[in-house]
C-alpha cells in the first residue's frame, strides 16, 4: 500500500499558513495525486462521464484485472461506458471455443439402427391353420413352451457309454442303424423312431446290459414306442422274428418289464420330431428340404457324440443345415429364429458335424440310413446332394444374401 501520511501533513501545514496559498497548494497536491493515482497498482476509477482528464482516461485504458482486496478499501467504481461495453459483448455470438464441441455420429451406429429398422418381421406360420382343428393353433405355442421346458429330462449324459462293461458307442450305432430299416421295412410313424432312440438311450444310462441282450433291448423300445404312438401295433411275434429268433416271447415281455420300470413308466418326453417338424414350417421348407433335413437328423441319431445337444439344438441345426445344403447359403431369418429360440451363431457348431456325418455317409460301414434315403420313396436324397454338402459350413462363417 502507498503510504499517505506525508502527504496529510503536508496539507495541514499549507492550511495554517495562509488560505491563499492553502488553495494554491491543494491545487498543486491534487495535481500531485493524480501522478500518484497514475501509479498505483489498483487505481480508483472514478464514474465519470464528462470533463475526465486525459490520465484518467489512459488510466481507465490500462486499468488491470482487480483482486479481491483493494489499497482503497475496496471500492471499485465501474464505469457506464465499461458497462455498455460488457452488454454488447453479451449479444455477440459466442466464440467456437465457448461453444459445445459438434460431435460426428458414428457411421457403424447409423448401419446398425437402419439394419434394425429394415430387419423383416416375423410371420405367423399358424394362419393358414387356423381353420384346421387338427393344428390347435390354440394351443401350439404352449405345446412347444412345455416341449422345451421338458427337452432336458429327454437328455442323458453324453458320456454315459463308460459304465457299460460289455457293450461300446460303436454296438449303439449298428443297433439303432439296424433300427431304422427295420422302423423303414414296418412303415412305423416318423414319431416312433425317435421315441425309440430316446428310450434305448435313456435305459442303457441307467441300466448296465450285457452284449447279447441289446438288441433285445432295441427291440423292446421300438414295441413300447409303437404301443404310445402307432394305431397298429406290431405283435411280439413279429419282433422275434426279425431277430431272427434270437429271443422268445417270454425274453421280450420280461424285458418290457424291466424297461418300463427303470424308466418309471415315464414315456411322455419331447424328442427331436416335434421340433423339427415346428422349424421346418417356419423355414416354410417344402418336400425336399423336409426329406433332406429328416436325412440328416437320423445320421445324427446314429452318431453316439450327438448326444452331447439337446433335442431342439439338433433339429434347428438339421434345417439350417439342409437350407445350406440345398441353397449353398443361409436362409435362416428371424422367423426361424423366433421358433426355434436359436441364432445362426448357436447352430454352427452341431451344423458343422451334421456336414460331417453327410460327408462320410458314402463311405461309412453303417449303410442303413443312406440305403434308406437313397430310394424312390424319399427322392433319391442321399444320392443327389452327396456331392453337394455344405463345405462352406466346415471353413467359415455361411454366406448370407
Amino acid at each position: 500500500m502507498v503510504n499517505q501520511e506525508p502527504i496529510t501533513a503536508i496539507l495541514q501545514d499549507e492550511t495554517r499558513r495562509s488560505t491563499k496559498f492553502g488553495l494554491e497548494m491543494k491545487r498543486q497536491n491534487r495535481r500531485a495525486l493524480s501522478v500518484i493515482n497514475q501509479n498505483l497498482v489498483n487505481p480508483c476509477v472514478v464514474n465519470k462521464r464528462r470533463g475526465l482528464s486525459e490520465s484518467q482516461e489512459e488510466t481507465k485504458k490500462l486499468k488491470p484485472s482487480v483482486p479481491s482486496g483493494n489499497a482503497f478499501g475496496d471500492c471499485i467504481f465501474i464505469d457506464e461506458d465499461e458497462e455498455e461495453e460488457e452488454a454488447a459483448t453479451l449479444d455477440q455470438p459466442m466464440p467456437m471455443s465457448l461453444e459445445e464441441p459438434y460431435i460426428e455420429s458414428d457411421p457403424m451406429e447409423e448401419e446398425v439402427e437402419m439394419e434394425e429398422e429394415e430387419q423383416e418381421p416375423v410371420l405367423d406360420i399358424d394362419v393358414d391353420d387356423a381353420h384346421n382343428p387338427l393344428a390347435v393353433v390354440e394351443y401350439v405355442q404352449d405345446l412347444h413352451d412345455f416341449y422345451r421346458k421338458n427337452e432336458r429330462f429327454s437328455c442323458v449324459p453324453q458320456d454315459y457309454m463308460e459304465q457299460q462293461f460289455d457293450i461300446t458307442d460303436k454296438m449303439r450305432a449298428i443297433l439303432i442303424d439296424w433300427l431304422i430299416e427295420v422302423h423303414d421295412k414296418f412303415e412305423l410313424m416318423n414319431e416312433t423312431l425317435y421315441l425309440t432312440v430316446n428310450l434305448i438311450d435313456r435305459f442303457l444310462s441307467k441300466q448296465a446290459v450285457v452284449r447279447k441282450k441289446l438288441q433285445l433291448v432295441g427291440l423292446v423300445a421300438l414295441l413300447l414306442a409303437c404301443k404310445y404312438e402307432e394305431v397298429s401295433v406290431p405283435i411280439v411275434e413279429d419282433l422275434v422274428v426279425i431277430s431272427d429268433k434270437a429271443y422268445t416271447r417270454n425274453d421280450v415281455l420280461e424285458m418290457e418289464k424291466i424297461m418300463l420300470n427303470t424308466l418309471q413308466f415315464n414315456m411322455s418326453l419331447p424328442t427331436q420330431y416335434p421340433f423339427l417338424k415346428r422349424f421346418l414350417k417356419a423355414a416354410q421348407s417344402d418336400k425336399k428340404l423336409e426329406i433332406l433335413a429328416s436325412f440328416l437328423m437320423e445320421l445324427a441319431l446314429v452318431d453316439y457324440e450327438m448326444l452331447r445337444y439337446p433335442p431342439s439344438l439338433l433339429a434347428a441345426s438339421a434345417v439350417y443345415t439342409a437350407q445350406c445344403t440345398i441353397h449353398g447359403f443361409s436362409e435362416w431369418n428371424s422367423t426361424c429364429e423366433f421358433h426355434s429360440h436359436y441364432s445362426e451363431s448357436q447352430l454352427r457348431e452341431c451344423s458343422r458335424k451334421m456336414v460331417s456325418l453327410h460327408q462320410k455317409a458314402a463311405t461309412d460301414k453303417l449303410t442303413g440310413v443312406r440305403r434308406k434315403y437313397s430310394s424312390s420313396k424319399f427322392g433319391y436324397i442321399a444320392t443327389k446332394y452327396e456331392a453337394a454338402a455344405a463345405h462352406f459350413l466346415l471353413v467359415s462363417d455361411s454366406p448370407k444374401l
